[in-house]
């Protein structure tokens, strides 16, 4: 067989090795050592393979990841969350829906201390469902908050997902991390209007809370500030240029272990169970990394990547035409795989053809990132989806998938908002000096 033949009988044994739940990042790596083997030399194959697992475990710029998984395990446990959530309560509880609407901006709250969907779906549900079913919230639409607006985690900075973009495709960590606040805070107010059209359609959906004083108010944005200054600290940081990403984490997570310290809520326990999760969690996503990097080689040695994009450049439509071609590629595949093994495996052969149409990089991170939350709530896979019917198993499955449909608009009006005024993913970035 040719490189191109190989190339097609590589993807067809990657998705055998999906289909026989082989881990993705395994798979990947299996996959790109046959085929690299294959056509240059196994002996060569081998070697790919053992110093890329290596070099990825060894990278210093990877160390990021690590570093922020463990700010957002070290936020979880000294409460910040709870903290986030009974200040947005506190703001906006009295509003209709003002407990949906206080998740939504909790979850953005937490979100930047995060960086993970699946973490800021499970923190916030497990406060916040309690609450809406004490106060006689539907389920459908409790559920629904939740699991939508525990995909900030993945927009608002820090973000795993943008580390991983940006080192697929050697882009500005703090770039793309500066490019998530615009389309993070607008999504972020969409959603908050969801979830009001919702209840002032349908009040039984969402009845308003307890009437609430401007003093207890203040005094719960008070009980925030270390969030806030946290917050403000890693990416005020990065942007004027003061720390790179990796120290950035490192600030973040002594910061958030510091102040649960000072609060008492870290316990040796706690600190062990949360930081031995927080490892295994980075650990998997650089085994992606490492997967994705052999199969990536593979790809290029076929020149299946090459070919496409010249195939791509050829059409004749316009390059806003090809964006939304690529963007529902990004969308079907999110229906069936999660956002990070997707981004690992499409990306590095889209990304040349997004270059050759003269699209900005950053900015294609951020529709990257974007399409990746509308893959965390959408059927069959919808991780989010699953993380709060763990939280809430008595509450049907479809009832939950229901209550997302209302944010996917939301999402989409995001997505076409970024494609057609770029400037709202990139023009904070022009400021931002690493």
């Amino acid at each position: 067989m040719g490189p191109i033949e190989s190339g097609i009988a590589g993807i067809v044994l990657l998705f055998i090795l999906f289909f026989l739940r082989m881990p993705i990042a395994f798979a990947m790596a299996f996959a790109g050592m046959i085929g690299f083997g294959y056509i240059v030399s196994w002996q060569t194959g081998f070697s790919v393979l053992a110093r890329d697992f290596f070099g990825q475990f060894g990278s210093y710029s990877l160390s990021a990841i690590t570093m922020f998984v463990l700010m957002g395990s070290f936020a979880f446990i000294s409460g910040i969350g709870d903290r986030l959530y009974q200040a947005a309560y506190k703001m906006v509880g009295d509003m209709r829906g003002g407990l949906g609407i206080a998740t939504v901006l909790g979850c953005a709250g937490f979100a930047a201390i995060c960086g993970s969907t699946s973490a800021t779906a499970a923190t916030m549900g497990r406060i916040v469902l309690p609450e809406m079913k004490r106060y006689g919230y539907d389920d459908t639409l409790a559920t629904g908050t939740v699991a939508s607006g525990g995909t900030l985690g993945i927009l608002i900075p820090p973000s795993a997902v943008f580390i991983v973009y940006g080192y697929i495709t050697e882009q500005s960590i703090g770039k793309l991390f500066i490019s998530g606040v615009i389309p993070g805070l607008i999504l972020t107010l969409l959603f908050s209007f969801t979830v009001y059209l919702i209840c002032r359609l349908n009040p039984a959906m969402g009845p308003p809370g307890e009437h609430i004083s401007w003093k207890e108010k203040f005094r719960a944005v008070v009980h925030v500030f270390e969030a806030f200054a946290l917050f403000a600290l890693v990416i005020g940081g990065l942007f004027l240029g003061w720390f790179s990403p990796s120290e950035a984490g490192s600030i973040g997570a002594a910061g958030a272990l510091l102040i649960g310290l000072l609060r008492r809520e870290v316990t040796w326990s706690k600190f062990v169970e949360f930081t031995q999760d927080g490892l295994r969690t980075a650990a998997m996503i650089i085994c992606l990394i490492a997967g994705a990097t052999i199969f990536g080689r593979f790809m290029a040695v076929t020149t299946i990547p090459f070919i496409i994009a010249d195939w791509v450049e050829g059409l004749p439509l316009h390059p806003n035409a090809i964006m939304v071609v690529i963007v529902l590629i990004f969308l079907v595949g999110g229906c069936f795989m999660d956002v990070m093994p997707l981004i690992t495996l499409l990306v590095p052969v889209i990304f040349p053809v997004v270059l050759r149409l003269g699209f900005d990089p950053i900015w294609f991170g951020v529709i990257i990132v974007l399409m990746g939350i509308l893959g965390v709530i959408t059927p069959p896979v919808g991780v989010n989806v699953y993380v709060i019917k763990s939280i809430s198993p008595d509450i049907p499955l479809q009832k939950i998938f229901k209550g997302i449909f209302p944010f996917l608009a939301s999402i989409l009006i995001t997505v076409g908002l970024v494609i057609a005024f770029p400037q709202l993913a990139v023009y904070l970035t022009e400021f931002a000096r690493y």
